[in-house]
């Protein structure tokens, strides 16, 4: 059963090689993962990793570094313009740290979802701590495709997101003992809006804690899901294959044929 990691920096870190990581992941079964971008040269290295199979990749500059804004966007929003670019992000905004204001948080989340706009591609939000003065932000905005990466939140935030058209992505903490919440917005989102990632090498799984993640082992956090789900482990990894599918694989602009 294919499984789609829809979050995951391999080479971030450099601890291993990606291939090596790749070919640990597809020995797993999953055999499609989104590489995503924080600044210009991690999107840009993320782009490089696009001829490793099932591999896309995504541009775009972390809330926790929106004050390097004005040199880093010029890169990034031509490397958003390759035709191979899956999705604009991360972007969002992160309330945990402080390194950034919010108000240039808010400035380049913008001009993400304008970029998304103009390219038709989904966005990748990071929300940390941040939940009312995104979802502020992004109601006053005209609506795009997109997933709350690594969602954290319960029911409500659950709500609010599902409400504004977006998917919501499971990690690692789905594992955790204590997250019941987490569990409950997992069981109460629709089968056609989730995804699962590991967001490697950050937040492993429950059983590995303390260790480098790596997208092999997403297997964990999918086993997580369809346990909150109340279904089994191809029926979650079926749902949240296609759903992956359908919201970072390039929309066809060749028209249809006549008759």
């Amino acid at each position: 059963m294919p499984i789609f990691d829809t979050h995951c920096h391999l080479g971030l870190d450099g601890a291993v090689a990606p291939a090596a990581e790749h070919a640990r992941a597809v020995a797993a079964d999953v055999d499609a993962l989104l590489v995503v971008g924080i600044d210009a040269a991690t999107s840009a290295a993320a782009r490089a990793l696009a001829h490793l199979p099932g591999v896309r990749w995504s541009a775009g500059l972390h809330p926790n570094d929106a004050a390097r804004f004005a040199a880093e966007w010029p890169a990034i929003a031509a490397l958003a313009r390759d035709p191979s670019c899956a999705a604009i992000g991360e972007t969002g905004m992160d309330c945990f740290r402080d390194r950034t204001p919010l108000a240039q948080q808010e400035h380049s989340l913008r001009a993400h979802l304008a970029l998304a706009r103009e390219l038709d591609l989904p966005v990748v939000f990071h929300c940390r701590d941040a939940f009312a003065p995104m979802f502020a932000a992004l109601r006053s905005e005209p609506p795009v495709r997109g997933v709350m990466h690594c969602f954290s939140g319960g029911v409500d935030e659950a709500r609010q997101a599902l409400d504004l058209g977006l998917h919501l992505s499971f990690a690692g903490p789905l594992t955790y003992p204590k997250n019941h919440a987490l569990r409950a917005a997992a069981a109460f989102a629709p089968a056609d809006r989730i995804l699962v990632e590991t967001d490697a090498p950050f937040l492993p799984p429950q059983r590995r804690r303390g260790q480098r993640n790596e997208p092999a082992y997403i297997v964990e956090t999918l086993t997580a899901l369809a346990v909150a789900r109340g279904v089994d482990f191809a029926a979650a990894a079926a749902a949240t294959y296609a759903n992956a599918r359908a919201l970072f694989d390039r929309r066809s602009t060749t028209a249809a044929p006549a008759g």
